[in-house]
């Protein structure tokens, strides 16, 4: 497990102070995955380093198992190699002089009192086979692939059987099919050690497939908490809605609330028409709101479906992108450019006609 309160960091620059952290708190559960994600300067990187003991707070308390490694207040500072953490870097800090084998070994080898050589050895080379590089412990480091060094980092952060696992952005040097592989490959073999894990990363994409938990930084406050579902599905504000995934997002005033079987259904104006949102509580009549809307939940109608008209707009094809799986498009409604994700079969020209409509369920309404 690890426990933060209260955490607060403050770099100097000058005459003036940047506050990198801001009142962070929140807990990791033992044996979970655990994301900070965020964009550059958010905050995260600092956060993981002060529970690695790299950096000093200015104010908090962290935790690490049972044991207090950082407390402000009462003047603790447990050192770096008495917290029983692994961490591996975006670098991957791997010793170029060394071969496979002592680049394991090394955290090993400090430890005290000393462990014995053939325990070493047995702890080396199952370090290296969770990690699936058996048998190649005797090459030398730079001699590795970047996914195969990146496998060394993780053996080696691995090896010391820690309580806690910290990964600092570890997959971002890798190329999209090697970096998707290890994206799998590390979900399952944390999954399969159980080992508590707080990863720090930019991409929305890594922190969706691979955490049972998300908290999205900015600005070096926690903006919102929760599993990847509620982090995609059900964004608090504005941020959380345009940084996670791609959205529309489209200012408006409230018309207008009424009670149903799955909450209020609220009546949203808006510059594409009447918006109609499923709300879990009423909202006050002529509210300033933003409603946010995934381009997969907006969907292309037949004029004669017969279907309701309720959240049907109808706009012109501006931009289409062909990406493999399907056609992304910009669509042109009134003032607004509306993103769309269709089916590749469907084959929309620059210049057509096309009615969209959205449920209200995937009508998110946002704050401000």
């Amino acid at each position: 497990m690890i426990r933060i309160d209260g955490l607060s960091v403050a770099f100097e620059g000058g005459s003036q102070s940047h506050l990198a952290v801001d009142d962070v708190s929140l807990e990791v559960r033992s044996g979970h995955f655990y994301t900070l994600l965020g964009p550059s300067g958010c905050g995260k990187t600092t956060t993981l380093r002060c529970v690695a003991g790299l950096h000093r707070p200015n104010v908090g308390r962290i935790s690490v198992g049972l044991r207090t490694v950082v407390d402000t207040w009462a003047g603790t500072f447990v050192p770096p190699h008495e917290r029983l953490i692994g961490m591996v870097f975006q670098s991957y800090a791997i010793w170029p002089h060394m071969n496979v084998f002592e680049n394991v070994a090394f955290p090993l080898r400090r430890l005290r009192p000393r462990l014995p050589r053939k325990e070493i050895h047995r702890r080396v080379l199952d370090s290296l086979a969770l990690v699936k590089l058996e048998g190649l412990h005797e090459r030398a480091a730079t001699d590795l692939s970047g996914g195969q060094q990146q496998r060394l980092a993780l053996a080696r952060a691995l090896v010391g059987e820690p309580q806690v696992l910290l990964l600092d952005e570890p997959l971002s040097n890798l190329d999209a099919k090697l970096r998707e592989e290890m994206r799998q490959e590390l979900k399952a073999l944390t999954r399969r050690l159980q080992v508590t894990t707080l990863f720090v990363t930019h991409e929305q994409v890594e922190a969706l497939t691979m955490s049972d938990r998300i908290a999205v930084m900015k600005a070096g406050r926690i903006i919102q908490e929760g599993s990847p579902s509620e982090i995609y599905r059900s964004p608090r504000d504005r941020f959380v809605a345009d940084f996670v995934g791609r959205t529309n997002l489209l200012s408006g005033r409230i018309r207008g609330s009424e009670q149903d079987s799955m909450g209020y259904r609220t009546a949203v104006d808006t510059d594409i028409g009447l918006i109609i949102c499923h709300s879990a509580d009423r909202l006050e009549d002529s509210g300033v709101v933003t409603i946010a809307v995934r381009p997969e939940n907006i969907v292309p109608v037949d004029d004669e479906a017969g279907i309701s008209e309720i959240n049907t707009v109808t706009g012109e094809v501006a931009q289409v992108s062909y990406i493999g799986n399907l056609m992304e498009c910009a669509v042109s409604v009134g003032n607004q450019l509306i993103k769309v994700q269709l089916h590749p079969a469907l084959s929309p020209q620059p210049g057509t006609g096309l009615r969209l409509r959205v449920d209200p369920s995937d009508c998110q309404i946002l704050a401000g």
